[in-house]
């Protein structure tokens, strides 16, 4: 037998102060249209789901939505497939704002088993894999591309403590670096300067030609966005470590 949908929350909210839309939510809107046959509820909750994100609405309401679309058998790579297919209809910061309620939704039930699997579940970028260019690495960093056309554009990720070398973006005109922090917190530090803490939404844009290096705190993964600027006769130059003291030293100031 098709279950039956069944909604009270118009009458348990609102059942004092606007009987008639109570009415119509929990006795038309679910009790009829939910469970007319002509399609499966995944179906509707599906449409809903879509609906919800193309209007812009992103409050506890679609949270309701998107935890009853799990509940009647949308999978966690059908909610992503769907979600990153409206976004190209709908618009690019909508689809943001619901992937962050989506994770929540689907993450709930698989915990991840290690350090770097909770982390990567807290990105909309993978980690990839390890770093080609460790060894101008204190530690371990991760490389995963996102784009290798038009602008090149790469995910870095540090492990707690992890930082590059001290190194200078080299070109005769344009060129130069800008990084996006998209995830944990770390730091940035041109030579003879103050060091910068980085968090998600931070971006810095390092010109050519100027000496610096970017990394990790030490208690906490991190993760930028890496856009290579076109320039002239463009190279890096990769130079000695930060020092450890240094390091240590910055930390403590912050």
């Amino acid at each position: 037998m098709k279950e039956k949908i069944v909604q009270t929350a118009g009458r348990d909210q609102l059942g004092d102060f606007a009987p008639q839309f109570a009415h119509l939510n929990d006795d038309v809107l679910f009790g009829e249209v939910w469970n007319e046959d002509a399609i499966n509820v995944k179906t509707r909750c599906i449409i809903t789901v879509v609906s919800l994100m193309a209007s812009g609405i992103t409050d506890a309401s679609l949270t309701y939505h998107l935890q009853n679309a799990k509940a009647h058998g949308v999978t966690r790579e059908e909610i992503a497939a769907i979600i990153t297919h409206a976004t190209m209809y709908v618009g690019w910061p909508k689809g943001w704002a619901v992937f962050r309620l989506a994770k929540e939704v689907w993450n709930e039930d698989q915990p991840a088993q290690t350090e770097k699997e909770r982390y990567q579940r807290s990105l909309f970028f993978p980690i990839g894999e390890p770093n080609p260019y460790g060894a101008y690495f204190v530690g371990q960093s991760y490389l995963a591309p996102v784009s290798t056309e038009q602008v090149p554009v790469y995910n870095v990720t540090f492990e707690p403590g992890c930082r590059n070398n001290w190194h200078i973006h080299h070109a005769k005109s344009g060129g130069g670096q800008m990084l996006i922090c998209v995830g944990g917190r770390g730091y940035y530090q041109e030579w003879g300067k103050k060091p910068v803490e980085l968090t998600p939404g931070t971006v810095i844009n390092i010109p050519a030609e100027v000496k610096h290096w970017h990394g990790a705190a030490p208690d906490a993964w991190f993760s930028h966005l890496a856009l290579e600027i076109d320039g002239k006769d463009a190279s890096t130059e990769w130079l000695e470590a930060v020092a450890a003291e240094d390091y240590d030293r910055l930390n403590a100031e912050n």
